[in-house]
């Protein structure tokens, strides 16, 4: 068997009749497959029917589809992802490793240890304050925050009710993309890991308690 007649994986191609199977694009096609060439973040769908000249949202997710199934077709090495609440012409997972060897990320993209460890942190548990971090950290992280929210990676949603109203932290849409996830269910061990302080003064308040408070980056 040829090597066109395999898909991504080695596995044999699905039959796709028409222009799709000949990996030829639509203009409609060609248009999204330019935007999300050159965007270098996530589009919304709403955006991209915009960008690309389409009639709505709905249009540009089956243009994406089209798109994808073209790519895994011809086992190109990238495909669009949906990632935070757009989508991204991304390559594909298993290429990695390599691309991680041959173009190195710039030292400003990367993310310290302990700038990691507090994202997470945040991530996992929000909203919290800074304190509620130190205190899981067991170190200060002023100076990380501060990081983090010119990076775009956190965001301030409002204040505690506690003594001096402190402020509370949330991951943003940037913190989605930057790590692929369209949402924070996607997290790892997300049903058991994430639970916020507010959570648990809820539960200890009683069923009566209400949590009027947001909770970023879904």
């Amino acid at each position: 068997m040829s090597w066109w007649q395999r898909g991504a994986t080695g596995e044999p191609r699905t039959a796709v009749s028409g222009t799709l199977a000949l990996g030829l694009r639509s203009a409609k096609m060609a248009r999204v497959e330019a935007v999300l060439l050159v965007a270098g973040q996530a589009v919304p769908p709403r955006r991209l029917a915009q960008l690309a000249l389409l009639a709505d949202a709905t249009e540009a997710r089956t243009i994406v589809t089209k798109l994808n199934t073209v790519y895994d077709q011809w086992s190109t090495p990238f495909r669009v992802e949906r990632v935070a609440a757009g989508y991204r012409l991304l390559t594909r997972p298993h290429y990695a490793l390599w691309l991680g060897k041959l173009h190195l990320r710039e030292a400003n993209h990367r993310l310290s240890p302990p700038a990691l460890e507090t994202v997470v942190i945040i991530a996992y548990r929000q909203p919290l304050t800074r304190a509620e971090i130190e205190e899981i950290r067991g170190v200060s992280c002023a100076e990380i925050l501060k990081q983090l929210l010119e990076r775009g990676l956190v965001r301030i949603s409002g204040t505690d009710d506690s003594l001096g109203r402190p402020f509370l932290f949330v991951t943003t849409p940037v913190f989605l993309e930057t790590f692929g996830l369209q949402d924070l269910s996607e997290l790892p061990l997300a049903e058991k890991l994430r639970w916020s302080p507010r959570d648990r003064d809820a539960a200890d308040a009683g069923p009566g308690a209400a949590d009027s408070r947001d909770e970023g980056g879904e």
